[in-house]
């Protein structure tokens, strides 16, 4: 994988796979500190403790379509790779919370990707989810929660080309806001 958006559409599909009706998307650049956590939070249906700490290993998956399951150890490989790593934490019939976390400026660090439309894929692939988003860029933070769009939409789907410019818009505006005032006051205490 290209990027890490994509590494983060596959673990919450993963967990849409298991049965989770909620699941939180977090990423946290922590530009004082120079680190980017990405985490999937989900009410799925968990994981015992043997399948957890075998769930970095290629050649064990839970699915059932294909007998191996390269998205959580090619994460790992990555964060590692990064001065990272990666952790997970399962509970059966509770759920499951995967964090990989990075060295921010690692030269190895994949791209972020392109996370409004990463979460519009997960918005309108399956809209029956509750999808959230929290993007934090230091103190600043913006949250995306899709419960209320879902009720003020009624019937009308999360597909709908106009509902889909909607969303694009305001994942893309919620982020750009929380990146541009975070990196202009880092710079200007950086350069003060």
């Amino acid at each position: 994988m290209r990027e890490l958006t994509l590494h983060l559409l596959d673990i919450a599909e993963n967990g849409v796979s298991a049965g989770a009706q909620n699941i939180t998307i977090t990423i946290v650049e922590d530009l004082r500190i120079d680190r980017l956590k990405l985490a999937v939070e989900d009410d799925g249906r968990g994981m015992d403790a043997a399948m957890v700490e075998q769930v970095t290993n290629p050649f064990i998956t839970t699915r059932t379509t294909r007998k191996v399951g390269l998205g959580i150890p090619l994460l790992k490989l990555a964060a590692e790779m990064c001065e990272g790593g990666l952790t997970v934490v399962s509970t059966p019939n509770v759920g499951t919370k995967i964090t990989a976390e990075f060295r921010r400026s690692h030269i190895d660090r994949m791209p972020l990707g392109d996370v409004p439309n990463t979460m519009l894929s997960l918005l309108v692939g399956w809209p029956q989810v509750h999808w959230m988003l929290i993007y934090r860029v230091d103190a600043e933070e913006f949250v995306f929660d899709d419960t209320p769009v879902k009720e003020i939409l009624g019937d009308l789907p999360l597909s709908d080309p106009e509902v889909i410019t909607f969303l694009r818009g305001a994942l893309t505006e919620g982020i750009n806001d929380v990146t541009k005032r975070t990196r202009g006051d880092y710079v200007m205490i950086a350069e003060g």
